[in-house]
């Protein structure tokens, strides 16, 4: 009888382990940092300036220095590849020969890098018209490689180029589900960069901060 509880215990332990080891050897896809709650994107929202876009004649992609090096050999892209990107493996120039990358816009997963786009939630030419057209390029250059908030997203290639520099009353990500967080995530890099907003744009935020 002793034995027969023993064998049980250990099983138990055994199962127990086996199941610690399943759930932490499957990480969540990464996500950005610093996305705030649907309550604080709501005042950020209704803090933000309602303007008419300006200065779209002059935008040049040129004028946002992007992809410079953080640290070693590694630019922004291979950064964000890096962070939100499982089981990354780098070469010695830190390109990513390996790995997987959830897509958030359209749930979809891919295991080559070339598949993955970095997308600026807030395009830069949306960026441009919406104020940073009057910024130093060397503002415009820690905008375009911003780590520190919810501004770069590694995506599906092709869903980033359907995006391409519309805002949310133009596109939305494919995949419902996501919206609530696109909005958030919209809403803060505006509100963090003192960016404007225009009024069609204000209204889809708010419908899609009601998903949430």
């Amino acid at each position: 009888m002793h034995l027969k509880r023993a064998l049980s215990a250990a099983f138990s332990v055994t199962c127990a382990t086996t199941l610690t080891l399943a759930i932490t050897t499957q990480p969540a896809a990464a996500i950005p940092p610093n996305i705030p709650s649907a309550a604080t994107a709501a005042t950020r929202l209704a803090a933000l300036t309602v303007a008419a876009e300006s200065h779209s004649s002059t935008y040049d992609r040129d004028l946002f220095p992007h992809w410079i090096t953080q640290s070693g050999t590694c630019n922004t892209r291979e950064e964000v590849l890096k962070r939100d990107g499982t089981n990354v493996v780098t070469n010695s120039a830190c390109a990513a020969v390996s790995g997987s990358w959830y897509s958030p816009y359209d749930g979809a997963t891919w295991t080559a890098a070339s598949d993955v786009d970095i997308d600026h939630m807030v395009p830069l030419a949306e960026a441009w018209a919406s104020g940073a057209w009057a910024w130093t390029t060397a503002q415009r250059q820690t905008y375009a490689n911003d780590l520190g908030g919810p501004e770069l997203w590694a995506v599906t290639d092709n869903v980033n180029q359907s995006k391409s520099d519309q805002d949310p009353a133009e596109w939305q990500p494919p995949r419902t589900a996501e919206r609530c967080r696109y909005a958030r995530s919209w809403i803060q890099v505006k509100w963090y960069y003192s960016l404007t907003l225009d009024s069609a744009e204000k209204t889809a935020l708010s419908s899609m901060l009601a998903t949430c």
